[in-house]
Parts: C-alpha cells; sequence; structure tokens
C-alpha cells in the first residue's frame, strides 16, 4: 500500500480525527468526513482503509433508497482502545508544544522589552 507524504504525527491526528468523526457520524460519507475534518478525500480513504486492516473499524454496506451504495462505518473494541491512546498521545504532544509557546513567548517579550527600555 502506498505511504502518504506525511509525518507520522500528521497521520496519527487524521487517524484521530477520522475515528472522532465516524464515532459521532457513523454514516457519513469518506467524502463528507474529508470536508468536515478539513483532510484530502485520499487522506480519508487512506485512513479508512488501514483502520478496517488494523481491525480498528468495520465497514457495513446498506442500500439507499435511490439503490446507491453505501457505507456505515462502525469502531471495534480495538478502534476504542486504539482511539484512547491516540488521544493520550496527541494531548502530550499538544502540551510540550504549548510549553514550547509558552517559552517562546516569554523571550520574545523579554526582547520587546529590553528593546523598548534601551530606547528611553
Amino acid at each position: 500500500m502506498r505511504t502518504l507524504d506525511v509525518s507520522p504525527t500528521q497521520r496519527e491526528f487524521v487517524k484521530y480525527k477520522v475515528l472522532k468523526a465516524i464515532e459521532h457520524n457513523p454514516n457519513a460519507s469518506q467524502r463528507e468526513l474529508a470536508k468536515n475534518l478539513g483532510v484530502s478525500l485520499g487522506s480519508v480513504n487512506y485512513c479508512v482503509k488501514a483502520l478496517v486492516e488494523k481491525g480498528f473499524i468495520k465497514v457495513e454496506n446498506f442500500i439507499k433508497s435511490d439503490n446507491k451504495k453505501s457505507y456505515s462505518y462502525f469502531i471495534t473494541p480495538r478502534g476504542v482502545v486504539e482511539k484512547g491512546e491516540i488521544t493520550a498521545q496527541f494531548l502530550k504532544t499538544k502540551m510540550a508544544e504549548y510549553d514550547l509557546l509558552k517559552a517562546e513567548i516569554s523571550a520574545l517579550k523579554a526582547e520587546v522589552a529590553d528593546q523598548t527600555s534601551a530606547q528611553d
């Protein structure tokens, strides 16, 4: 299977977003998921296939009244565990980014204060 040209962190974030979206709307099409999540249809398709292969979601076909095939996605118990692990890792990553951002803001504030006092 072809891998997407994104970092492992981005892939995990897309996986997290897809699992969360499926949990809230199992009847959403991949096109709807892509639009709602702000990612490409190809990214959602790739992610859904990977989630199915790993046993994190199941796909069920059903026929709509207009005779077009459609799918429902269901998170498996393994998928619930995976979503919890991804959520914890995502939170850890975001907290680290937040700490770095706070340090950068403090340094910039100090730099501005130094420049302002030097001009006085």
